[in-house]
């Protein structure tokens, strides 16, 4: 694969990773417009069905040879997976709602020993030493990203919990997204995958939507969360990392985190010490240590 392909492909997932990490910024404009989590999650998956639908729809015109159609099976599957979908943002969303930004993604990029867990669980696949030392230094990024040693602050248990669940529900998301129905287009996944995760947010609108809905949300700040969060990530990272492989694409991928910081710091204000920035960089340091091949490095000197 030539040089300038592969510089595509960090491209394409960086730049899928860092829309991502700009997408709790806007949840928390949102709110302090009085949205709500229900009304903020609503908007975002109907706006992104209705996304995924064009997209969709502009490949089957495009393409000459015939697309794969998803079976009943699979979109039951990809549906049944898509529920952890929409339990990540509702969960990650109520977290942003209790806590700053900067620290809420520090807890949501616990998928990293998560998944770990996760893999050894259900795999039988006992993690490397490669992979226990990634885990660790996660473990002590976090204690110094999210600030907790400095007695001076107060993080509400709300939003960790919150935050842990969405941890949580994202690595099942992303267990099982890699290993469901993967003969079809991204595109149809996607789709489906989406529609599983809505039966999730309107029954979670159902039961806590207390007050009328306020449908200025689809005007507002509906069509953003979509495209940051349902739209343009998926379809640039499943553009990427068939390009860069997973190793690399997981490291660039680690963008979303600084990003979400960086946003938050910048336009919410928030205030991040250099302690908190130290932590940034060993959990991503982690990211890059628990997928770089160090064998095939050794073997290429």
């Amino acid at each position: 694969m030539s040089k300038n392909s592969i510089v595509k492909g960090v491209f394409l997932v960086g730049l899928g990773a860092s829309s991502y990490g700009m997408l709790a910024t806007f949840v928390k404009l949102a709110y302090d417009e009085k949205f709500t989590t229900a009304e903020v999650t609503t908007s975002q998956f109907i706006y992104g069905i209705l996304g995924m639908l064009i997209v969709n729809a502009f490949q089957k015109a495009k393409n000459n040879l015939p697309v794969e159609k998803a079976t009943s099976k699979n979109i039951f599957q990809l549906m049944l997976a898509g529920t952890s979908l929409g339990m990540t943002s509702v969960f990650y969303y109520l977290c942003v709602r209790y806590i700053d930004v900067s620290i809420a993604i520090v807890l949501l990029m616990q998928t990293v020993w998560m998944g770990v867990l996760l893999e050894w669980f259900l795999e039988k696949r006992k993690p490397s030493s490669q992979k226990t030392i990634a885990v660790f230094i996660v473990l002590l990024g976090t204690i110094l990203a999210t600030n907790i040693l400095n007695n001076s602050v107060t993080i509400d248990w709300r939003g960790i919990v919150w935050g842990l669940l969405a941890a949580a529900s994202f690595t099942t998301t992303m267990f099982t997204a890699n290993r469901v129905a993967v003969g079809i287009s991204s595109a149809q996944r996607s789709l489906y995958m989406l529609l599983g995760g809505a039966i999730i947010v309107f029954l979670f609108a159902l039961f806590t939507q207390n007050t009328p809905f306020n449908f200025a949300i689809f005007l507002k700040w509906g069509i953003f969360l979509a495209l940051f969060g349902t739209i343009i990530p998926p379809l640039l990272m499943n553009a990427g990392f068939p390009i860069t492989g997973i190793g690399l694409g997981s490291i660039v991928s680690a963008l979303e985190l600084p990003v979400s910081v960086l946003m938050a710091y910048l336009i919410l204000n928030e205030k991040v010490v250099f302690m908190q920035w130290i932590g940034i960089v060993l959990i991503i340091a982690a990211i890059v240590i628990m997928n770089l091949n160090f064998q095939k490095i050794q073997n290429n000197r």
